[in-house]
C-alpha cells in the first residue's frame, strides 16, 4: 500500500469525528493554572483571575454545547462558586492533617498528597458537571486520574470535609453519594453493578454515609447500597447489599502464619 493510498484511509475514516485534540492540552493547563491559583501565596489574584478566564473560553467554544451568550454566562457562574469550593477544600486539608500520623503540617498536605489533588480537582470538576460543561468536567477528571492514579466522577456528590489516603486505585462513579467526615484508603471501589446504557439517569452507584471508614482494596457496588454511619468497612471486602449504622463489615478469609521447625544440622 502506497503513503498516499495509506493517508487517504486514514482521512477517510477519521471523517466521522471533529475531534479538536487541543480541548485536552489546553484543559490539563487550565487545571494546573486553576490549583495554582487556588493554594499559592504568591499566585497574583486579579492576573490569575484574568489568564483563567481566558483558557476556559477558548475551552469552551470547543466544549460546550450551547448557544453562544449561553457558553458565555457559564464562566461568571463557575468563578463565583469558586470561594464555596476552596472553604470546602481547606475544610479537606485540615481533616487530612488530623487524621493522617504521616502528615507533618497543612502545607505538605496541599503539596504533596495526592489525595488532596484529587479531591480538589474532583470540586472543581463538579461545578462544571453541574453547569451541563459535561466534557471539560470529564478532562479535568481524567487529568487527575493520570497524575494520581484516583478515578473520581465529576458527577458524583461528596460532602466536606473527605479524606483519601495514598489515592492509588481508588474509583468513585458518578453517581455515589458520600457524606462528611468518611475516609477511604487505596484501591477502594465505590461502583455499579452489572447495568445497560439504560441506566443512564438513574442511581448506579452506592451510598456512603457519615464517619465512615473503608479500608484498601474494599468494592462495594449498587445504587440501592447504602453503608451505614458511623461504619467501618474492612479490607478486601466485596459489599453488595446495604448495611446498618455501626457495622463493621469484614473480609472473613483467613491467613494463617506457622513457625517452621528447625532443621537438624
Amino acid at each position: 500500500m502506497t503513503k498516499d493510498l495509506i493517508i487517504k484511509n486514514i482521512g477517510l475514516l477519521k471523517n466521522h469525528t471533529s475531534i479538536n485534540y487541543g480541548i485536552k492540552t489546553k484543559t490539563e493547563a487550565f487545571t494546573e493554572k486553576l490549583f495554582y491559583t487556588l493554594f499559592d501565596t504568591n499566585a497574583n489574584l486579579e492576573e490569575s483571575i484574568n489568564e483563567l478566564e481566558i483558557l476556559f473560553k477558548d475551552i469552551s467554544v470547543i466544549a460546550c454545547n450551547k448557544p453562544e451568550d449561553l457558553c458565555d454566562s457559564v464562566w461568571e457562574k463557575f468563578v463565583a462558586k469558586l470561594p464555596e469550593v476552596l472553604e470546602k477544600l481547606n475544610q479537606d486539608a485540615n481533616f487530612i492533617l488530623e487524621n493522617d500520623p504521616a502528615s507533618n503540617n497543612i502545607d505538605e498536605v496541599y503539596l504533596a498528597y495526592p489525595g488532596f489533588y484529587a479531591i480538589a480537582i474532583y470540586r472543581l470538576s463538579h461545578e462544571l458537571y453541574k453547569l451541563d460543561m459535561l466534557l471539560f468536567s470529564r478532562l479535568m477528571s481524567e487529568y487527575a486520574h493520570r497524575i494520581t492514579g484516583t478515578d473520581i466522577h465529576a458527577g458524583a456528590s461528596i460532602a466536606s470535609p473527605f479524606f483519601i489516603d495514598h489515592a492509588t486505585g481508588i474509583v468513585i462513579g458518578e453517581t455515589t453519594v458520600i457524606e462528611k467526615y468518611v475516609k477511604i484508603y487505596q484501591g477502594v471501589t465505590l461502583g455499579a453493578l452489572s447495568v445497560s446504557k439504560d441506566m443512564k439517569n438513574e442511581k448506579r452507584h452506592p451510598t456512603v454515609e457519615e464517619h465512615v471508614c473503608i479500608y484498601a482494596n474494599a468494592t462495594i457496588l449498587g445504587g440501592e447500597t447504602t453503608i451505614g454511619k458511623n461504619s467501618i468497612v474492612g479490607g478486601n471486602s466485596w459489599v453488595t447489599r446495604s448495611t446498618p449504622e455501626n457495622s463493621i463489615v469484614l473480609n472473613t478469609t483467613t491467613t494463617d502464619v506457622k513457625i517452621k521447625e528447625k532443621e537438624d544440622r
